[in-house]
């Protein structure tokens, strides 16, 4: 198994090319499709790097995977598997934040509720190939309901639910998070064994850190994760994390980035003009 990342600055996101070199088959982990706010243009600087990589590498690809559907990210999925092909995946519980965004942004029957955008919705415990590559996926809900790990031989990609061990553990106050459900997700990967590898898809680099980092290990993460290393119990880290987010702005691309993220990286069907749209709902957050 090969690891290749991909760090884009603008959003702080690590993606994640995971290849078998026996087969060169390969699978994509949460790409980045860029997007500025202020003049509302897409652009694929950070997906290009990707697809270059794999078309220089010989790779095919498996899957493109996401942990859940990002708030602080466009996703770049629909773009890449229009290039590179591969099945888009993603847990089943998203369906539940479709249903819970699909209301924020008052979505009429155009959209679908049913995660039928994407082309696989895993299960918990659900297994999977990268060629010879063992993956198996574990749901670990608490930033969002979707959330998922996916653990492929010795390396888990976690998402946003850990962060590396300065910088602690994701948020739990978007709409169906919970910090209370979330402890818990990261108690079922702190059970990994402790030589397991985990790759964090965000640095915001902790102060006093020079480099961007984001891969540690489950005994790293157990020993001097600040928040959830093995001497904080469940209530010390709840009232922690509540109160934290409390003092947190909202990213500032959670607005487009959910509407694009349920559509599977799909930008919202043109109008009569030949123009996608992106809502923003006033006070709805």
């Amino acid at each position: 198994m090969h690891i290749q990342s991909f760090f884009d600055q603008a959003t702080f996101t690590v993606t994640y090319v995971v290849a078998d070199r026996a087969t060169n088959a390969c699978a994509i982990i949460d790409p980045v499709l860029n997007f500025d706010a202020a003049s509302g243009r897409t652009s694929f600087a950070s997906a290009d790097a990707v697809i270059a990589y794999v078309q220089g590498q010989g790779l095919h690809v498996a899957w493109i995977l996401e942990t859940h559907a990002h708030a602080d990210h466009l996703s770049a999925g629909a773009h890449l598997k229009s290039i590179l092909g591969g099945k888009l995946a993603i847990g089943a519980h998203i369906v539940d934040v479709q249903k819970i965004f699909a209301k924020v942004f008052n979505l009429k029957d155009s959209f679908r509720s049913d995660g039928s955008q994407f082309d696989t919705l895993f299960e918990d415990g659900a297994t999977f190939n990268i060629g010879k590559l063992n993956g198996r996926v574990m749901h670990t809900p608490g930033h969002t309901p979707a959330c998922l790990t996916y653990l492929i031989e010795d390396a888990a990609f976690v998402g946003d639910t850990l962060f590396m061990p300065d910088y602690g553990t994701a948020r739990a106050d978007f709409p169906g998070g919970d910090a209370r459900t979330l402890y818990r997700s990261m108690r079922q990967i702190l059970a990994l064994p402790e030589e397991t590898r985990i790759f964090t898809c965000h640095d915001y680099k902790a102060p006093g850190r020079t480099e961007i980092a984001w891969e540690s290990t489950v005994g790293e993460q157990r020993r001097s994760n600040i928040h959830v290393r093995d001497a904080i119990g469940e209530d010390e880290f709840v009232a922690m994390r509540n109160a934290r987010d409390k003092t947190l702005d909202v990213p500032h691309l959670i607005l487009p980035s959910i509407q694009v993220n349920i559509r599977a990286g799909a930008l919202p069907t043109p109008e009569d003009n030949g123009v996608s749209y992106l809502k923003l709902p006033v006070n709805a957050l």
